[in-house]
């Protein structure tokens, strides 16, 4: 909650965001005034004309009934992190561990990093190499395209390698 979920596909999308957001009634949680209580859906679309479609959900685990509804298909899953949260490396397994099972193809972005060090992002691969995890890992700003593209493409291109070793 929080992690910029809602931001990263408002930046992304050709089309009006379709959004899910309520009011936030679980202020001790996140002090945010708004959170995502369904699906928000946007699309981007490729240079060749393929559109792909953006979801996404309530980072609440009280919403995981959501999470295979949204992964089945799915190419690829992008986990977003609040550094700024005492719990960042428990959150980071808790959804590491949840959405595994629904895709292979993870990418992670660290978000709320008051400036970007490699040095910050250290304690997350630490904590990756620890327990034999390797996807990649990006510190983004949400709301900065650039940033939230780069996971993109990186999605794209892990399809792209995996298609290529398969033919």
């Amino acid at each position: 909650m929080g992690a910029g979920k809602s931001a990263a596909i408002k930046v992304l999308s050709d089309i009006s965001v379709i959004s899910t957001e309520a009011v936030n009634t679980d202020t001790e949680a996140h002090s945010k005034y708004l959170t995502t209580v369904g699906i928000d859906y946007g699309e981007i679309s490729l240079d060749d004309g393929t559109k792909i479609g953006l979801y996404g959900t309530p980072g609440q685990d009280r919403f995981d009934f959501v999470w295979p509804v949204v992964c089945q298909g799915a190419i690829g899953i992008v986990i977003l992190i609040d550094h700024s949260r005492n719990d960042r490396l428990q959150n980071l397994e808790f959804y590491l561990n949840a959405f595994k099972a629904y895709g292979h193809n993870i990418v992670i972005g660290v978000t709320h990093l008051d400036k970007k060090d490699d040095q910050v992002l250290k304690i997350y691969r630490d904590w990756m190499a620890l327990y034999g995890y390797q996807y990649p890992l990006f510190g983004i700003d949400a709301r900065q395209q650039d940033d939230v593209l780069l996971m993109i493409e990186t999605l794209i291109a892990s399809v792209e390698v995996q298609s290529r070793l398969i033919v």
